[in-house]
């Protein structure tokens, strides 16, 4: 059981803000998954709460994931900053795609890079 965590490499921001738009897709995926499968969020709380962050060029190829993830039927949730920092508002930053099995996972992000 594992969450991936996309985010834009295109985006020149702090380390913090990197961290806390991460975040924020991970709960939101992991909340949307518990509302749909409450015994596949069981099982990925019960296994660790796995989770990988990678990096796509830009905000197309964030979409396309998200495309390509939603085909599969895996949960996703997709991050738009409030805009009251470092970005405008409604900048897309994040794509968290899951919890689900590894397997499922892999076979969508398995070849992108880590962050």
């Amino acid at each position: 059981m594992k969450q991936a965590i996309l985010f834009r490499k295109d985006l020149k921001i702090e380390k913090g803000k990197i961290a806390v738009q991460v975040a924020h897709a991970s709960l939101s995926a992991a909340i949307a998954v518990r509302d749909k499968d409450p015994e596949l969020f069981e099982k990925w709380i019960n296994s660790g709460q796995k989770k990988v962050v990678l990096k796509v060029e830009n905000e197309k190829q964030l979409w396309e994931f998200k495309k390509k993830a939603t085909a599969l039927k895996l949960q996703t949730a997709i991050i738009k900053d409030a805009g009251l920092t470092q970005l405008p508002p409604g900048t897309t930053t994040a794509l968290a795609i899951g919890p689900d099995e590894d397997e499922k996972i892999d076979e969508l992000v398995g070849e992108l890079p880590l962050l």
